[in-house]
């Protein structure tokens, strides 16, 4: 099974860059991917000292990044990039804690030339950390 790194398709790059290897790619359609938290992600000295836990607007963030992916990974949206629109239904079930291998999902539920929504999931270790509805426009890129 071939893999890919995100940043073939999405701008994002290091710090802000939450998907490490998209395992799985279904250009428009759907997609795999997996993030594995940093030990020294400087958002965890802070959030909280002497416990770091991920905050779950980073768990969000990257199962929106995976989506980009799928769609920029799409020839129909080449030059565009997707923009959150907003956020539905967000729920947070387990801690993310440094080390932890965060495996990401994402379908598309809708999609056409201007705007799109997506449901996506992460896990650790097949337990349930993040479930989240996204909405986005797609913008001309550089706009």
């Amino acid at each position: 099974m071939k893999s890919y790194d995100p940043r073939e398709f999405i701008p994002h790059r290091p710090p802000f860059l939450l998907v490490d290897q998209i395992t799985d790619l279904d250009p428009g359609s759907s997609g795999r991917g997996i993030y594995r938290i940093p030990d020294d992600l400087a958002v965890l000295a802070g959030h909280f000292p002497g416990n770091p836990v991920l905050p779950g607007v980073y768990q969000v963030e990257a199962i929106a990044q995976l989506g980009a992916a799928v769609v920029l990974s799409d020839e129909r949206y080449a030059g565009s990039l997707p923009l959150f629109g907003g956020i539905d239904r967000a729920r947070f079930r387990r801690v993310v804690r440094p080390g932890d291998l965060l495996e990401l999902t994402i379908e598309m539920t809708s999609l056409s030339a201007r705007a799109g929504k997506g449901q996506g999931r992460a896990t650790v270790d097949g337990e349930l950390c993040a479930e989240v509805g996204l909405f986005f426009i797609i913008a001309p890129a550089g706009s």
